[in-house]
Formats: structure tokens, C-alpha cells, sequence
């Protein structure tokens, strides 16, 4: 029984200990453990496989995906970071900028700002246009590849402001330049394919530089849909963690149990009172960050098991308000699929020997 249970924790626990993580690989392959069939199955893995929503909430989402192995749930990572399109500012035409911030930077700053604009509402900007441009990426987008923002402002003085005053924001109009001053230039028949659409940046307070009376920024941008760039990562962080399992090996009473409180979250551990004795329970082991902190205490550290159940992953997206977080893990799903069937294609495709 106890060979059972030792099999049972290497397959299904990764158990941290004072000094090191044991159980990290994955060794439920077939034929490694006599008595068990690893075989890859359809119906068990449909059977084991879930999704939970934990908590949503606007432009933050955590849900449990439960019954996957590391390398799917990574995949699935990646590409919440780096495969889902969005739309960002691709080209900047400097028309005039007198400002402080050089042509170069302010290209890069705008090109940083999160865009509210749907990309599944257009295509990738044309390809094949750029190999016979003499300079690629410099021709004029269309309705259905390419969004239009102008950013026009001029700083000046303001006449009523008092002689003693040395506050910018009573001494200047427009002396700060944000997000909200760009404005949507519909290209094409934009205005009709989207009526209802209001394309603009995601926050209205990004600051994007500072002027003084007389400077001026005068700029017309191309955004596109893309994601060969940080800038078109629809993400602020998607990560996962296993879930926490944590076993109390025997019963933990009064002081004890009041410091056992102590070395975890808020949350994890509580104290009831059984027949006029303090003693420590599991509450919610999701909760603790595994700090470790029980290992240094000689009286405790050997009464708790510490561990992360192998295949039970807490996804955490938080989007850029670009678009849902729901709607993100749904393209991302949608990805991960695209690629295996590509990869099916492909071995199809593949003459046997």
C-alpha cells in the first residue's frame, strides 16, 4: 500500500521540500509504470479533460484548465502572448514635431498604445504589394487592412492665466499631449462598413509627450493587424501555476497551530476550536504563493507536505482592453487547433516509407 501511494505521488505530485523540488518530470509514459495504462487515450483524456471559470471580471480572467500535460499548457501561453493578432500603429508620418521627444521615440510611443479596434474585423495588410514597392511597407492601406489616426496639437499660452503662477496647467493649453487626441480618420468607405464602430485607444490618459507654447506635433498613423511585435501582444500577462496541495501530516494544536497560520496566505490555514483546543485545518490551499516559510521552523517542518498537483493548471489572462479576455482564450484556442492541424496535414502529405 505504501509502494502504491509512493507510485501515486510521482505520478500526480510535484512535491517541494526544504531543499528541492522533487516528482518535476512527467513519467506517466506507457509501459513505465506496470499496472497503469499511460497509452494516450480519447475518450479518457475527454473524460479527465475541464475547464473552470474561476473569476472574471472586466479585462481579467482566471480559470482552471485541469487533465493537460505542461508542454499544451505552455503552448497555450505562448500564444496568448505572441499569436493572438491585434490591431497597433505599424506606420507614423511625421508632418511636423517640434516637440522634445525625437521622431524616432514618439513613433515608438505611439506604436506602444493599445488600439479598441476588433481585428477580426480585418486582414492582414497585402504581402505581395510590399515586393514590388521600391520602398516596402510605405504603401497606403485600405479599408479593410489598415485604421487611420491623426494626432494634431499645438501648445500655447493661456492669456488669463495669473502673472504669479508657475503651474503648466494654468500657464498652457494643450501642454500635455495624451491618448485621447488622436483621432479615428475613416479611410475609404470605413464609415459605412462600420458604422457603429468607435476605434480608438484603449485608455484616454496614456501620456505621450510634453510641450511648451509654440511646439506642435502633427503626425498621421497607419495601424495594422499583426503580431510579429510586442506591441501586438493582446496580453498585460497570461501565466499559470499548479494548484497548491497541502497535506497536514498529523493533527497541530494551540501555539503550533497559530504559527503554522502565520508561515502561509491569509486564507489558507484556519483555527477551530475542537473541545476547547486550538487546531489548524486546510481552508483553501489555491490561495498560498508557497513562500516555504514552514521550513523554517524545526517544529513544524516536518508535520506538512507541500505540494502542486501535476496537471491542474490556474491560468491567469489579463488583457490589454483590447479585446475580452474570454474572447482571447477563444482565438487562442482556435490557434493551438490551427497548428495541429497543420501539423496533420503534414504527416499526411508525407510519403511513407
Amino acid at each position: 500500500m505504501a509502494a502504491k501511494r509512493g507510485t501515486e505521488e510521482m505520478r500526480d505530485r510535484v512535491v517541494l521540500g526544504e531543499f528541492g523540488v522533487r516528482n518535476v518530470h512527467t513519467t506517466d509514459f506507457p509501459g513505465n509504470y506496470p499496472g497503469y495504462e499511460d497509452a494516450w487515450d480519447r475518450r479518457r483524456f475527454e473524460e479527465a479533460f475541464r475547464v473552470d471559470i474561476i473569476r472574471e471580471e472586466e479585462g481579467a480572467l482566471e480559470f482552471d484548465m485541469v487533465g493537460i500535460d505542461a508542454a499544451v499548457a505552455n503552448a497555450f501561453r505562448r500564444i496568448l502572448l505572441a499569436e493572438v493578432p491585434t490591431m497597433a500603429v505599424e506606420k507614423v508620418f511625421v508632418y511636423n514635431n517640434t516637440s522634445i521627444v525625437q521622431d524616432e521615440i514618439l513613433a515608438h510611443r505611439l506604436g506602444l498604445i493599445p488600439i479598441r479596434a476588433d481585428p477580426r474585423l480585418f486582414e492582414y495588410r497585402n504581402q505581395e504589394a510590399h515586393a514590388i514597392l521600391p520602398f516596402p511597407g510605405d504603401e497606403e492601406g485600405t479599408e479593410i487592412d489598415t485604421l487611420q489616426f491623426q494626432l494634431k496639437i499645438k501648445c500655447s499660452r493661456n492669456p488669463q492665466a495669473a502673472k504669479e503662477s508657475s503651474d503648466p496647467n494654468e500657464l498652457y493649453f494643450n501642454h500635455k499631449v495624451y491618448s485621447k487626441h488622436m483621432t479615428w480618420v475613416p479611410l475609404g468607405n470605413q464609415t459605412d462598413l462600420f458604422p457603429d464602430a468607435d476605434f480608438r485607444p484603449v485608455h484616454d490618459d496614456i501620456l505621450i509627450a510634453l510641450l511648451r507654447p509654440g511646439q506642435e506635433i502633427d503626425v498621421l498613423m497607419h495601424c495594422v493587424k499583426g503580431k510579429d511585435h510586442a506591441k501586438f501582444s493582446p496580453v498585460a500577462t497570461a501565466s499559470y501555476r499548479l494548484l497548491p496541495d497541502i497535506t497536514l501530516l498529523q493533527p497541530i494544536e494551540d501555539e503550533a497551530a497559530e504559527m503554522l497560520q502565520k508561515c502561509f496566505s491569509p486564507g489558507v490555514i484556519e483555527i477551530q476550536n475542537i473541545k476547547g483546543k486550538k487546531v489548524a485545518r486546510v481552508a483553501n490551499a489555491r490561495l498560498d504563493t508557497f513562500s516555504r516559510e514552514v521550513f523554517r521552523h524545526e517544529g513544524l517542518k516536518n508535520l506538512v507536505r507541500l505540494a502542486r498537483v501535476r496537471n491542474h493548471y490556474i491560468f491567469s489572462v489579463e488583457s490589454t482592453g483590447i479585446l475580452p479576455p474570454d474572447v482571447l482564450v477563444s482565438e487562442a484556442i482556435k490557434i493551438l487547433m490551427g497548428k495541429c492541424q497543420r501539423f496533420l496535414n503534414e504527416l499526411d502529405s508525407v510519403p511513407m516509407e
